[in-house]
């Protein structure tokens, strides 16, 4: 595993040989127990390339909660990307919270031009997103949700909810019982 000074958590389960890549100055960290595929045989799927974490700039911030799974997925965070506990990301998912390059055509051969867009992108726990999605920036995605493979999320997604196509949008909420919680029955009285 390549890295230039990320912080993680006990129990790092790194299956293949992730790329992590630290800009000077930028932080990386990873909880507790987080998996981070980087081998096709892992994960029914297959994936495209190992998993990629990168940060772009002096003050960039990856922080990935416990118990993450990431399938050859690419972070890269100019500023800010932040996953909640318990998520999962399907085989190579992309989450960014920049353009990489100016919508400005004289600037768009540079990386750091002023005019690059960014926006942090937030993921919450318990959150499930689907093989081949993209996650732009700006992004916020609430706790327990689903994101349908393939999608392409350039809004914020609420709690609770299934959400999918290109552009993302919300399909349904989930039940009670979709999110684990107990449904008590009782009589009729």
């Amino acid at each position: 595993m390549k890295s230039s000074g990320a912080m993680f958590g006990p129990g790092l389960d790194p299956i293949g040989a992730p790329h992590i890549a630290q800009y000077p100055g930028s932080e990386i960290r990873l909880g507790e127990n987080v998996r981070l595929i980087s081998k096709t045989f892992a994960t029914a799927l297959g994936i495209n390339h190992c998993v990629v974490l990168r940060t772009l700039s002096s003050n960039a911030r990856i922080s990935i909660g416990d118990r993450v799974g990431i399938s050859g997925g690419s972070i890269c965070a100019a500023k800010c990307v932040e996953i909640g506990d318990d998520t999962m990301l399907g085989a190579n998912v992309t989450i960014a919270d920049t353009d990489f390059h100016s919508l400005y055509s004289a600037f768009r051969g540079g990386h750091e031009h002023a005019t690059i867009q960014t926006a942090e992108v937030r993921i919450g726990k318990r959150v499930l997103i689907g093989t081949n999605a993209i996650v732009l920036k700006g992004v916020t995605i609430g706790d327990n949700s689903v994101v349908g493979g393939g999608s392409v999320v350039v809004k914020s997604v609420p709690a609770n909810c299934i959400a999918a196509g290109n552009p993302c949008r919300v399909i349904r909420m989930l039940t009670a019982e979709e999110m684990g919680e107990r449904v008590l029955v009782g009589e009729c009285g």
